[in-house]
């Protein structure tokens, strides 16, 4: 991007994004107003309201806007015209149960919505994915290939030159055999016509196509002997070759491919480098050589997402996290936006989340750690942009409380990273403090509005989230510490995290509580019988209470037994560190929240919990949502999630209350 233009731009941008005061004449002094009343503190209502849109996308011609829409408090799906109020929306309830994966763009009138549930099937319960368009002209649903009988369908590939096709790989039948393994299919998304491109091959579980839409590559995985292969074949067509192979059971990992360039044998990958941390490679397939790094990312950090053209064929940019995070963006205008915005809004992040098929128009999200944030359209040839909503308008833009990351050592000295909040309005020196380990445990707490922290910290706590070890974002050796220490050092690393916060004065340790759900819902569960006399009380949202049975469902899926291996390295005795066995050893009261239509944690886990400590005469209360799933994609289960975290914590770890003023 020219240096000149990027000047015009950051220009045009410092102006629509700042609020600079107007220069007046001097006037008299007006007469002195009557004091107004303070404004009235933010609810739990306040902070639980769903975000405008979840999702959001443009389509390709820039002018209109999908995604997850917040209609009465509930997630809609819908169309919307960014420039023509007129134009009539469209909007499409997500049936109940029913969980959206994504919404994409097939072509200016399509989009193409992948949904999944868990369902009935053979006396058991498993996870069904289906894929359905949606014509914002005509808004006629069409199912796709929804007469096959199998458990899952997806979307690889869809068309760029503004056709309604698409790739999609589809099962055939639930029932192991020649229909079991997934054929791809050229779909028309309008009429739901399809022809056969790929048959279904033995033991190959995913296609991969490249920008062209030539299926290219596949993945092929042996539940007996937990093998992979990836098996290709050239741009020329042809057969199936098996060119690399992976055994789960020794940790092998099988580098697939992203992105396959057309018309060659080369394909860009993510895979670790030699410090175990994930970085970009181009390959070529063929000899399975590398050709060149693409990117590694900063000292202590790694690839954490990618960003691919709407074609599928060039890599525009990365994200990355760790140590440090941010955005790199390979093409020049799109660097060039980023860099202007970056600069305008130096105290705020910004980030690129879809663009329009030439990439001149986009949707920008500004946020911030501590606030919402709000989601913008720019348009790079005219220089124009416009905000398309605020997030969150009973919270605005205005930061609410300040969020840090810091570092502290664990017991045995490995470096731990955790998110910080602290009340605002209130002096940070010993106040009652909320441990808040995230779930997973695969994941990570990042820099992130969350409103959960934010709504914690607004009642007078430190919030603090330990990315124990386990966690993903430090790479391969970090995460794989965590094996064998479930409840053990990982768990030890949290409480570390409540020391580190007593030893630099933050938190009164007598005035400690924890919080999680669903992995994080287990860890706090397990935080008051592993240390029976640290916390105050606990709260499990979704929770695991019992490891045996939760590591054995997963609703039938085709890698059920590599899922298994991987849980069972964690532990070597579930039964030893599942909450539900030592209740015994629990003094605290315990709050167990879960939603009826959780499809990730059956909400026996919670359910059964309380019976026990029932039975034991133990503190416990029990709060189901009939309605919510494991997300709380529902506006009113997250404002009851969000009251109910509130009042417990007044009754058993009370906060100072505010100073006045």
């Amino acid at each position: 991007m020219p240096t000149k233009y990027l000047r015009s731009l950051l220009l045009v941008l410092m102006t629509l994004l700042a609020a600079p005061a107007v220069a007046q004449s001097p006037q008299p002094a007006p007469a002195p107003a009557a004091a107004k009343a303070p404004p009235a503190p933010l609810t739990a209502a306040d902070y639980g309201r769903l975000p405008f849109i979840a999702m959001p996308r443009i389509s390709p011609d820039g002018t209109l806007l999908s995604g997850l829409i917040n209609v009465g408090g509930e997630q809609v799906i819908a169309i919307l015209n960014l420039f023509n109020n007129a134009d009539n929306p469209v909007y499409l309830k997500v049936p109940d149960g029913t969980q959206i994966s994504y919404i994409r763009w097939v072509n200016k009138d399509n989009i193409l919505v992948g949904a999944y549930a868990l369902l009935p099937v053979q006396g058991d319960r498993w996870t069904v994915s289906r894929l359905f368009a949606v014509n914002r002209v005509s808004k006629k649903v069409t199912r796709l290939m929804w007469d096959q009988n199998g458990q899952g369908s997806s979307a690889l590939w869809t068309a760029s030159d503004g056709s309604p096709n698409i790739l999609m790989e589809v099962q055939n039948s639930i029932y192991l055999g020649e229909d079991f393994w997934p054929a791809v299919y050229k779909v028309d998304v309008e009429s739901g016509k399809r022809t056969l491109v790929v048959k279904g091959r033995t033991d190959v579980m995913d296609w991969y196509a490249d920008g062209a839409g030539n299926v290219r590559v596949g993945v092929a995985y042996t539940e007996a002997s937990r093998k992979f292969r990836l098996v290709y074949r050239g741009p020329e067509g042809g057969l199936f070759k098996t060119i690399d192979a992976a055994d789960s059971r020794k940790q092998e990992v099988l580098t697939r491919p992203f992105l396959i360039v057309p018309g060659s044998s080369r394909a860009m990958v993510m895979r670790d480098n030699e410090q175990g941390l994930t970085a970009i490679y181009e390959v070529d397939l063929a000899t399975q050589q590398d050709v060149r790094t693409v990117f590694t990312a900063p000292e202590g950090s790694e690839v954490d997402d990618v960003r691919v053209s709407e074609d599928g064929a060039t890599l525009l940019g990365v994200s990355y996290s760790g140590k440090t995070s941010g955005v790199v963006w390979f093409d020049p205008p799109l660097d060039g936006v980023q860099k202007a915005i970056g600069q305008s809004v130096p105290d705020k992040r910004a980030h690129i989340v879809s663009m329009s098929a030439d990439r001149s128009r986009m949707l920008i999200v500004i946020d911030r750690a501590d606030s919402p944030g709000a989601l913008y359209f720019f348009d790079i040839n005219g220089s124009k942009m416009q905000r398309v909503a605020i997030f969150n308008e009973k919270l605005g833009s205005k930061p609410l409380n300040p969020v840090k990351l810091v570092r502290y050592k664990a017991r045995d000295g490995l470096e731990i990273e955790a998110v910080l909040t602290l009340p605002k309005d209130r002096a940070a020196k010993n106040l009652p403090i909320v441990m808040l380990p995230h779930g997973g445990p695969w994941a990570q707490d990042t820099l992130d509005y969350d409103y959960w922290a934010q709504f914690i910290a607004s009642r007078g706590y430190v919030v603090l989230q330990p990315n124990f070890r386990g966690s993903t974002g430090y790479g391969t050796e970090f995460m794989r510490k965590g094996e064998g220490q479930m409840g053990l050092a990982m768990q030890d690393d949290i409480t570390d995290g409540l020391g580190w916060a007593v030893k630099e004065g933050l938190a009164d340790p007598k005035r400690a509580c924890i919080v999680g759900a669903s992995y994080g819902g287990y860890a706090a569960m397990w935080g008051i019988a592993k240390e029976p006399d640290l916390y105050r009380c606990a709260v499990s949202i979704a929770g695991v209470s019992n490891l045996r049975r939760e590591v054995n469902d997963f609703g039938d899926a085709l890698l059920g037994g590599k899922y298994k291996d991987d849980w069972k390295r964690m532990s070597p005795d579930f039964t030893a560190i599942s909450p539900i066995n030592a209740i015994p050893r629990i003094k605290a009261p315990l709050l167990l929240i879960h939603g009826k239509k959780d499809i990730t944690v059956d909400y026996v886990q919670s359910e059964s919990m309380y019976g026990k400590m029932r039975a034991a005469g133990k503190q416990v209360e029990l709060v189901p949502l009939p309605l919510a799933d494991h997300h709380f994609r529902r506006e009113a289960d997250r404002v009851l999630l969000l009251s109910s975290i509130e009042v417990f914590l007044a009754k058993h770890n009370p906060a100072d209350p505010l100073p006045t003023r």
